[in-house]
């Protein structure tokens, strides 16, 4: 008998759409929650439509971010679409939505007329500034969010602009920060049997990631800087050429780790150096350090210096590129990488389900649903309305 996922028994009403929102939706269903996402009739996710790449006319990115997903329409900003929603409110756990605070409260779907409906309801809400605060009212997408909450300041090299990373790092942190939160609400749920707003904000978010910056301010009048490859006062940790015109990197600012790898070296009169024989030292050296461990790699080729330094014990790698993935073993022992089948574009890979859990685990079961794939079996077989009423709503353009 097959063992059920994990969150089998929640049931997730996803609103809201593009990626914060929806990208918490998918990590909650990857564990086996049914997640019913709410589109527009029209168009549906602006999502279905981004990406670089679009094969036989298809977004690569919907497929991943609207996985384990069921896709029902309903027109939102009509009387009728509204009522609807509350008839699936009736039947969930959560409802997901990453809209402009106010506008659920406009449509008279706040959270405290919900609770009348159904008073054990989590209600998440993923926006850029907070549901609260002179900037609630503000739009806010991710990037906006890392600058304020300090990441792009950080981010670059010192002789550049700010820069960012190639993902939409803002959104992806305030997504994992709701799922978190969802998942203590629904914990705390079980002892309360009451549901709260779970208030997720992009900027707060970045905030979290920011280790000891804010400490480092007020204690010290320290003002993290970019940096460029490195961090400040941590070394040997950087990207270092090798022989064959690659490069590697090698993260070895540990005392103990920076011994192995004077050994690997060949130069162990490097650890009892003043310079570098400790943690400050280093960081004080830095960069002297830095060109004397990349005049050694640039002496021999990435494979070979690669298993000196594994063997060595000494943290090293290449920077993955994603046919770098697809080809390494340890991806595939992981199965780091699954492949689903698609309507459309036939089988399609994408990143597994993380983490793993050793006893139940969570699973990719189907790519981003088509538009409305599943009205008749939500509205029909969930909610109970007739086929008349189905196709009136239809016909009218509520769903």
């Amino acid at each position: 008998m097959t063992r059920p996922l994990p969150l089998h028994d929640v049931r997730v009403i996803e609103l809201g759409q593009l990626l914060a929102g929806p990208f918490c939706g998918q990590l909650l269903g990857d564990f086996g929650a049914e997640v019913i996402k709410v589109e527009d009739p029209k168009a549906g996710d602006p999502m279905r439509q981004w990406g670089r790449e679009k094969p036989h006319g298809r977004s690569l990115w919907w497929p991943v971010v609207a996985r384990n997903k069921k896709s029902v329409t309903a027109n939102l900003r009509s009387t009728e679409g509204q009522e609807l929603l509350r008839k699936l409110i009736t039947e969930a756990d959560v409802l997901l939505e990453n809209f402009r605070p106010g506008t659920l409260e406009r449509w008279g779907l706040a959270p405290e007329q919900l609770w009348e409906i159904n008073p054990r309801l989590v209600v998440t809400r993923v926006t850029g500034y907070g549901q609260t605060g002179p900037y609630a009212a503000r739009a806010g997408f991710g990037s906006i969010g890392e600058a304020m909450g300090g990441i792009r300041y950080v981010t670059g090299s010192p002789d550049q602009p700010p820069s960012r990373a190639g993902i939409s790092l803002g959104d992806a942190l305030a997504a994992m920060h709701a799922a978190l939160g969802t998942l203590v609400a629904l914990h705390e749920k079980t002892n309360s049997g009451k549901g709260q707003v779970v208030d997720a904000a992009i900027y707060e978010s970045v905030l979290g990631l920011m280790e000891s910056m804010l400490s480092e301010w007020q204690q010290a009048g320290y003002q993290r800087e970019r940096t460029g490859p490195v961090l400040p006062n941590v070394a040997p940790s950087n990207v270092y050429p090798t022989r064959d015109g690659d490069s590697i990197l090698i993260a070895a600012n540990q005392d103990t780790v920076f011994g192995r790898l004077t050994d690997v070296m060949g130069q162990p009169a490097l650890k009892t150096d003043e310079r570098y024989a400790t943690h400050g030292a280093r960081g004080e050296y830095m960069a002297e350090l830095d060109a004397v461990i990349a005049g050694w790699t640039a002496l021999s080729d990435t494979e070979d210096l690669l298993r000196r330094l594994h063997d060595g014990g000494v943290p090293a790698g290449r920077i993955y590129t994603a046919k770098d993935m697809f080809d390494d073993p340890h991806f595939a022992a992981r199965e780091a990488i699954v492949t689903v089948d698609d309507p459309d574009l036939g089988p399609i890979a994408m990143q597994n389900v993380f983490p793993k859990l050793s006893a139940s685990p969570g699973s990719v079961r189907t790519s981003g649903p088509a538009l409305g794939q599943h009205n008749d079996e939500i509205y029909r077989d969930l909610l109970g309305l007739p086929e008349q009423e189905i196709s009136r709503l239809r016909a009218a353009g509520i769903i």
